[in-house]
């Protein structure tokens, strides 16, 4: 059996212990919504609409999609941290709505407090990519290259406050280095106007950039993760190269702080199991994410490092919201 096989097993048979009759038994009774942050069609929406049909399947109950998009997430997030506390509202919590968002917008929920943070499901690291053309052959020349000529080079992400923003201007801190953050309102028109010449770089994820990629149109030059991917293994991450760098979206499943316990109990058990089944790991790796299990208090322990972590960065790059 393969380790990561191993550890998903391990965590769900932990997330597997008995409850107390009062309310989980008789839960769910009606439909449970999820609620996404964003709209329909992107890998969050996917990746929601897959649970939704294995959860389904596994407890013999009705899992239904609602997306609230805006705000970057926290519309969505403003929605589930104020809906009743009954165990029929789950979240796809994210860091664009959890670490990020409260930290740059005016929200009126607690990341921390308002939620209990059931699973983290994955990360969704994201690609620097060049064109093919491009006088940056790798990742250190990129950097050398930015050091020589400051503010000359730029870069594209999904908009301000984006994990790929966050992560250039991380980049930026820790390299020493001045490159010009051009901002999109998405990543696909930012890459196609990168490939014609108009752009140096983006960061993108790596479904969206694979197409780019092997068509020959770009080259990967480096991953904003912990670590390389099994499908660019010759792509070294950015910490490889300077130190400290990197930084991946991640998407995971929250609900309300005062549902009952025993309610929470059974979710984070039914949670853990079905994704240690092998389709769901299999749509994770479809969708570009690297699975990465976290059950309960080790979620939330999580949740607060990258809280701390993005803080500062947050502050430095002077990113402001409404």
């Amino acid at each position: 059996m393969k380790p990561l096989r191993r550890r998903l097993l391990a965590i769900a048979g932990a997330a597997a212990c008995p409850w107390p009759a009062a309310h989980a038994q008789s839960w769910p009774a009606r439909p449970v919504r999820i609620l996404v942050p964003f709209a329909p069609g992107g890998s969050t929406d996917i990746l929601a609409r897959f649970l939704a049909q294995r959860l389904s399947d596994a407890m013999k109950a009705s899992f239904v999609v609602e997306n609230r998009p805006g705000a970057g997430g926290t519309v969505g997030a403003d929605a589930a941290a104020k809906a009743t506390a009954d165990g029929y509202t789950l979240f796809m919590s994210n860091n664009a709505s959890i670490s990020l968002g409260p930290q740059i917008n005016t929200v009126s929920y607690r990341p921390l407090d308002d939620f209990a943070h059931l699973v983290l499901l994955g990360m969704l690291p994201n690609l620097l990519i060049v064109r093919t053309d491009h006088p940056a052959r790798s990742f250190r020349d990129f950097i050398a290259m930015a050091r020589a000529k400051p503010g000359v080079l730029n870069y594209s992400s999904a908009g301000v406050g984006s994990a790929g923003y966050l992560s250039g201007e991380l980049l930026k801190q820790r390299a020493g280095i001045d490159i010009v953050h051009i901002p999109y309102k998405g990543t696909g028109p930012a890459t196609a106007d990168m490939v014609a010449g108009q752009l140096d770089a983006v960061l993108d994820g790596p479904v969206a950039a694979g197409p780019y990629i092997r068509g020959g149109r770009a080259r990967a030059l480096a991953v904003a993760s912990s670590e390389r991917l099994k499908a660019y293994p010759d792509v070294p991450t950015m910490d490889e190269v300077v130190p400290g760098t990197g930084g991946e979206a991640w998407f995971g499943i929250s609900t309300q702080a005062q549902v009952p316990r025993d309610i929470l109990e059974r979710l984070q058990s039914e949670l853990a199991r079905v994704v240690a089944q092998p389709e769901f790991q299999v749509k994770l790796a479809e969708l570009g994410l690297t699975p990465r299990l976290m059950v309960g208090a080790e979620y939330t322990a999580f949740i607060r490092s990258e809280i701390s972590r993005w803080g500062p960065v947050i502050k430095a790059a002077g990113v402001k919201g409404n």
